[in-house]
């Protein structure tokens, strides 16, 4: 806060008058005398010392030098007291600084971060009146050059627009000068407060610098400040900056390795939840580059699992945020892989609810995965620890799975736990029967192509309840056009025959579990007929 008192004693009173329009007004408002007015300056840019700076130059008659380092406080404070040629009819200080300004392409690198530094204490004035883009103007455009003609490559793709820069992958020594030359300016801007740094980044981007560039610069500010940082105020702000920034650029110049390592440090940081989603939202774009290591997030305080579940289901969303049918199936099989792995992994969690569990197994389309073995392995040691769940709830646990695409050890495991419920290894045994019943009709549609079909007879003994198949196979006399037929005709056949022994395996396997289970409630099941 300034305070001007007494402004009309001074036996000059109109000199201030007479070059700042807003010591003008402030005085023709007026409608007392100016004896005893005061004039309070709240945000004048600079304080008292940039004010008399401003009055030493009304009483030299319009006199002063200009150089780098007052030129930032004359211009803000010529532009916050309206110190145009307007109000003096003559070149007033506000053209004399804007003349000066001119000739910022001939200061040095340090005079233009000074200038800079300085800024940030005329603020708001500094950004209002347009000298910090000025400056910014003529910092990235030196920052530009100097990347412009360095050949080392950064990490933005292929068609990515922006000043290039190129590797020559022939000398060590030319590929750390190279480096250089696109990082140079690094720890010099690493000093300058979070806003100045939003604004810089984005004029960046408008030009087109490259975002592989831009991206590194913000991990490398985000650590330097985070190491000088006295709060834990001052941390969010510059978190919450830099991932802001980041949002503005192609993710696939970002590090995903820096961003997951952004993210565990987040989990100790208030940062705002707007700042939150942004940083979830491009690590879940990009969660098929991820490792189990990056998902195992502990969990927050105050929760009862040991990972952090609900994390991971919000990058899962944002993965598939755009559609299913927008995802490569490459890249939709490799997050389903990664989940079978992180689901196996929080599964013996105790405390992990059956609604959980069954989110994560359902996030994903049944079209990510070839199998669900992965995720019946999964299932069983989430029974077995979670024994005290009801029929119910186990069925609820259950319903993840799809038995279509169990393999038969698997079903045949499943037969024998006792930890499933009836429902679901009756289900996945029907499901069996109706892949064996698909597969010997689909060989026996088979036979017509050949001169001497094979046929399969059912065949029931009195007295027993089993059913055997029997395949009969004649004398194939195939032409030499149709020799590809025949040997795929027999593999068929041979693999029909390890089906029935399977099948007549799981039946007596099934006799023995069922009759046990029923046993106590004095009653008899009936045994699927998986080959009928």
């Amino acid at each position: 806060m300034l305070l001007l008192s007494h402004l009309s004693r001074v036996p000059k009173k109109k000199v201030v008058c007479s070059y700042s329009g807003k010591i003008n007004k402030l005085f023709g408002k007026s409608k007392r005398g100016t004896r005893y007015l005061k004039v309070i300056f709240h945000d004048f840019p600079g304080g008292a010392e940039s004010f008399e700076i401003i009055t030493r130059f009304c009483y030299n008659k319009g006199k002063i030098e200009i150089n780098p380092v007052n030129v930032s406080t004359l211009y803000c404070a010529a532009s916050y007291m309206e110190m145009e040629k307007s109000v003096s009819g003559n070149e007033n200080l506000f053209e004399l600084t804007e003349k000066s300004l001119e000739d910022i392409r001939y200061w040095t690198w340090s005079e233009l971060l000074d200038a800079l530094r300085l800024c940030q204490n005329l603020m708001p004035v500094a950004s209002s009146s347009g000298v910090i883009d000025k400056y910014l103007d003529s910092l990235i455009g030196r920052v530009a050059s100097s990347c412009e003609t360095s050949p080392c490559p950064s990490t933005s793709s292929a068609d990515s627009s922006g000043l290039r820069l190129s590797c020559d992958s022939k000398s060590t020594e030319s590929l750390r000068n190279s480096v250089f030359r696109a990082t140079w300016w690094f720890e010099d801007l690493a000093a300058f407060e979070p806003f100045l740094i939003e604004t810089l980044v984005k004029q960046m981007v408008t030009k087109n610098l490259d975002h592989g560039i831009l991206s590194k610069f913000l991990f490398y500010y985000q650590k330097a400040r985070f190491s000088v940082a006295k709060t834990m105020d001052e941390k969010c702000k510059t978190m919450e900056t830099v991932i802001e920034m980041l949002y503005l650029l192609d993710l696939s110049c970002i590090s995903f390795k820096t961003l997951f390592g952004m993210l565990r440090v987040t989990l100790n940081l208030k940062i705002s939840k707007c700042s939150r989603n942004e940083l979830e939202s491009m690590i879940g774009s990009q969660l098929d580059q991820a490792s189990l290591d990056n998902l195992l997030l502990p969990s927050p305080v105050g929760s009862s699992y040991l990972y952090d579940v609900n994390l991971v289901l919000r990058l899962l969303k944002s993965f598939i945020s755009k559609g299913v049918c927008c995802i490569p199936l490459t890249r939709l099989r490799k997050v389903a892989s990664l989940m079978d792995l992180y689901i196996a992994e929080v599964a013996p969690d105790p405390c992990l609810k059956p609604s959980k569990f069954l989110a994560l197994v359902r996030v994903l389309p049944e079209s990510a995965r070839d199998s669900f073995d992965a995720i019946y392995h999964a299932t069983v040691m989430y029974l077995e620890v979670h024994s005290g769940l009801s029929e119910e709830e186990k069925m609820k646990v259950c319903s993840g799975l799809n038995y279509e695409k169990l393999s038969s050890g698997a079903c045949r495991h499943l037969a024998q736990n006792k930890k499933f419920p009836l429902k679901s290894a009756g289900q996945a045994l029907i499901t069996q029967q109706v892949k064996l019943k698909n597969l010997l009709q689909e060989t026996n549609q088979a036979s017509p192509y050949l001169d001497s079909p094979c046929s399969f007879v059912d065949t029931e003994n009195p007295g027993n309840e089993d059913q055997q198949i029997v395949l009969y196979a004649g004398k194939l006399d195939l032409s030499t056009e149709n020799e590809k037929l025949k040997e795929h005709l027999q593999g068929m056949q041979w693999r029909v025959l390890e089906l029935e022994k399977a099948c007549r395996k799981m039946q007596n396997q099934m006799a023995k579990m069922l009759k046990s289970r029923v046993s106590s409630h004095n009653s008899a099941r009936s045994l699927p007929r998986l080959c009928s």
